[in-house]
């Protein structure tokens, strides 16, 4: 077979994306060499891509709390596998009730679901009903039930729906499925592509979270991932801006803060980095598809 001859727009193209693609890793990179480099060359010279004194005392400290680390990474994880598969489940519930038109009042709740994108009751009064009524202090499900149904989400996946011919719910109805068969056994399969957009956004989002633990948990056996190692940095900074002792100053003097900050990095995006290449073929389909429907 004749081989095709790559045209000169074709390779402006290709180095173009090369380029880019190589600006995107680059960060990722900086992050790594950082979190090996000394305290004094970042503050010496800065973060660079080659380190010129290599040392692993930020990971052997994050080490002195292993135990912690994976109870708390135990903790994270269940929190983002729970939450995500309900999340999911719940606003696509929300996005086909929206996106079906023989629905009465589907446009009463687009706009009630709207409203929440707009306005909040505030922080106090959301504190008072997660403590007072919905008893979530202290417990797994402070973290998984706030944010599980996201107003934005569910308009990801209504106008998704609204891409699927209306010919396909009639046929469905015609040989006598019920409105949950058409959901689970028709619909979802074919929202694969929003399912998987809408799932990696909400598992980024609960992966990341610190707040509500912060919020609601005191335990130190239920603090997420992100919490722990978000104390960690703030101790350090203590040390370091501590002025009580002479020898507080000398510890702390020796602690890497901005170092280990990196290192807190890598521990925490090694899940998502892993995650997202098995998402990234249903990624940009059902972020473009949902974008330009409805």
């Amino acid at each position: 077979m004749p081989v095709k001859r790559i045209s000169i727009s074709q390779t402006i193209i290709i180095v173009i994306i090369s380029l880019f693609s190589l600006a995107c890793l680059l960060p990722f990179l900086m992050v790594i060499t950082g979190s090996l480099a000394t305290e004094n060359d970042i503050i010496n010279n800065g973060y660079s891509l080659f380190p010129r004194h290599i040392t692993f005392m930020s990971y052997e400290i994050l080490l002195l709390g292993s135990n912690r680390i994976v109870d708390a990474y135990g903790i994270s994880l269940l929190v983002t596998v729970a939450g995500t598969v309900f999340s999911v489940f719940l606003t696509s519930l929300g996005g086909y009730v929206m996106a079906r038109r023989s629905f009465k009042y589907r446009n009463i709740l687009s706009i009630y679901v709207i409203i929440t994108m707009l306005f909040s009751g505030g922080l106090v009064p959301w504190y008072i009903v997660c403590v007072n009524y919905l008893h979530l202090k202290d417990t797994i499900f402070a973290m998984i039930l706030p944010p599980l149904a996201n107003a934005f989400n569910m308009f990801l996946i209504r106008n998704f729906l609204f891409s699927i011919p209306e010919d396909i719910y009639e046929s469905a109805k015609m040989d006598g499925a019920s409105e949950y068969r058409i959901y689970w056994q028709l619909i979802m399969p074919l929202s694969k592509p929003v399912l998987a957009t809408v799932g990696l956004f909400v598992a980024l989002g609960y992966w990341n979270d610190w707040f509500l633990g912060l919020m609601f948990v005191d335990k130190q056996e239920l603090q997420p991932l992100q919490l722990l190692l978000r104390t960690l940095v703030s101790n350090v900074e203590f040390l370091r801006s501590s002025s009580n002792a002479a020898d507080m100053q000398r510890i702390s003097a020796q602690l890497p803060s901005e170092s280990i900050k990196m290192a807190l990095t890598v521990v925490t995006i090694g899940p998502i980095i892993f995650l997202y290449p098995f998402l990234q073929r249903y990624f940009v389909q059902g972020l473009m598809v949902g974008a330009v429907k409805g």
